[in-house]
């Protein structure tokens, strides 16, 4: 293990940052099919996601769906964005929590004080973020290597209220699947598979399916 003091936590971060796959900012958006199942209850329709990355449901009537496949579509490109390190972290300083087998955790001080991170081999594997007066606590079990970067592929999610920290939601279990399209090689999201437990703590399973890719011009 690593003398403590050796550690340089934003180095660490910037690396792991800096190595998350994103898209060309000449990235037009793409369209497709989209379906959505939950409890063998099927919903088929159409979509479109420009590159103002505000997405347009087609064919589905349920408002729930749409805004839900919807979500779904906008949280995953939002991710694609590339931002530059120093426009997003340029205000905050990078602590070392501690140092174990699940990597590097380090705590921020500064613009987003109380924010968490943990990296490991240049991967992010837990995010504690405090967003919208909301904190969001995710844990990374699986990452696909795109080769120009990674994607989360299978991780957890939970809310949790910043003044009691006990959690406001239940964990919801994510699997992603990618697939690459057009000449530029774009990575985009194929399936989505949400596990959780509902009121009766019954697990219960939604699926986002979307196929019959292909690039706006």
């Amino acid at each position: 293990m690593n003398n403590l003091r050796e550690i340089n936590c934003k180095e660490i971060f910037r690396r792991a940052y800096e190595n998350r796959y994103t898209w060309k900012n000449e990235f037009n958006g793409y369209k497709g099919k989209c379906i959505f199942s939950v409890n063998n209850d099927i919903h088929e329709g159409e979509f479109s996601l420009g590159s103002n990355f505000k997405p347009n449901i087609q064919n589905i009537e349920d408002e729930k769906i749409v805004k839900s496949i919807a979500s779904q579509l906008f949280e995953v490109c939002i991710h694609r964005v590339k931002r530059e390190f120093i426009s997003i972290h340029s205000e905050n300083n990078f602590n070392l929590l501690k140092n174990s087998e699940s990597g590097i955790e380090m705590i921020i001080s500064g613009k987003n004080k109380g924010d968490k991170y943990r990296v490991k081999n240049d991967f992010i594997n837990m995010v504690y973020r405090k967003i919208h007066g909301i904190i969001i606590e995710i844990f990374v079990e699986e990452f696909l290597d795109t080769g120009i970067g990674y994607l989360s592929k299978k991780y957890s999610s939970q809310t949790i209220d910043p003044d009691t920290l006990q959690s406001k939601s239940q964990k919801l279990e994510y699997e992603d699947k990618f697939i690459n399209i057009g000449e530029e090689h774009y990575w985009i999201l194929n399936s989505r598979t949400i596990k959780y437990l509902n009121e009766n703590r019954e697990e219960e399973t939604q699926k986002f399916i979307f196929e019959d890719l292909s690039l706006l011009k």
